[in-house]
């Protein structure tokens, strides 16, 4: 599945085990020609709309991290209260954690998301996502797209997961680490990118201690494809880091960590991305 243990990670590894269970839990439950046609018959989600001020965020739910633990307690109220406030703020789109057993995420959780969104923004899967089965679960809850792990995931499926999401019309951003996965990137985006909606992201988390790098979201900027939006992924917990991460290139940031433990969330998405904006209108 992964293209080796060392270039996966422990982490990443454990995570698709798990992750490989529940889709075989799934369906036993509901197999996948059913599956698909309940999602294909659903509403279709709202598509993912940039700003013509050139930054934009994507702020999370999730109610655990491995690397800082317990964030915010996790209920349906939570969520939908969070959720809308995202939305309210600017936010482009909101991440909705469904893991389980280490970030305390539900189905749930992106259902009650997309019912509070009303259809405003939409809702983004995220996920160690390995099937696209799983990708017609988010569509039948509601989503408008997933993240995909590209070291996660070997070419045939990451190919048969990016056409099913094309056919379920849900954006999708292939999430790198390092060079390797951006060049890998930069295959997919030629190949894909006119049949569904892509971002490319580069998390600066190591993936060996779950600790943020510091710079590595400046120093990898410049090889990410530019003919997508560019997400900056961790490490983005100020206005400050927004402005930083703008004048680097990025077009997005998605924010989850920092917006959860934050006092006032709404107000550091809005500030987030009055400092991200200004300075991409300064570099015009």
């Amino acid at each position: 599945m992964a293209e080796s243990g060392k270039r996966t990670g422990d982490f990443l590894a454990g995570m698709a085990a798990s992750s490989h269970r529940r889709v075989a839990a799934a369906r036993a439950q509901l197999d996948l020609p059913e599956l698909l046609a309940r999602a294909q018959d659903s509403p279709l989600p709202p598509r993912l709309q940039l700003s013509v001020r050139r930054f934009d965020l994507i702020a999370e739910v999730k109610f655990r991290s491995p690397a800082s633990g317990k964030l915010r307690a996790g209920s349906e109220g939570n969520v939908m209260a969070r959720v809308g406030g995202y939305a309210e703020a600017g936010a482009a789109a909101v991440s909705v954690l469904t893991e389980p057993s280490r970030f305390d995420g539900s189905m749930e959780h992106l259902v009650t998301a997309v019912r509070a969104l009303g259809g405003r923004i939409p809702a983004m899967r995220k996920d160690f996502l390995v099937d696209p089965y799983q990708l017609a679960e988010a569509r039948l809850a509601g989503a408008g797209g997933v993240l995909l792990i590209l070291r996660m995931l070997d070419d045939a499926t990451l190919g048969a997961m990016l056409e099913s999401a094309a056919r379920l019309k849900l954006f999708v951003l292939l999430e790198s680490f390092d060079e390797a996965d951006i060049a890998h990137a930069h295959a997919l985006v030629r190949q894909y990118a006119s049949a569904t909606q892509l971002l490319v992201g580069l998390n600066c988390r190591d993936l060996v201690s779950l600790e943020v790098v510091p710079g590595r979201l400046e120093t990898l900027a410049r090889s990410l494809p530019d003919e997508v939006p560019r997400v900056a992924e961790s490490g983005v917990a100020t206005a400050a880091d927004a402005a930083r991460v703008a004048i680097a290139g990025y077009d997005l940031a998605l924010v989850g960590s920092a917006l959860m433990a934050a006092l006032e969330p709404l107000q550091l998405v809005r500030a987030m991305l009055s400092a991200g904006r200004t300075e991409r209108a300064r570099r015009s």
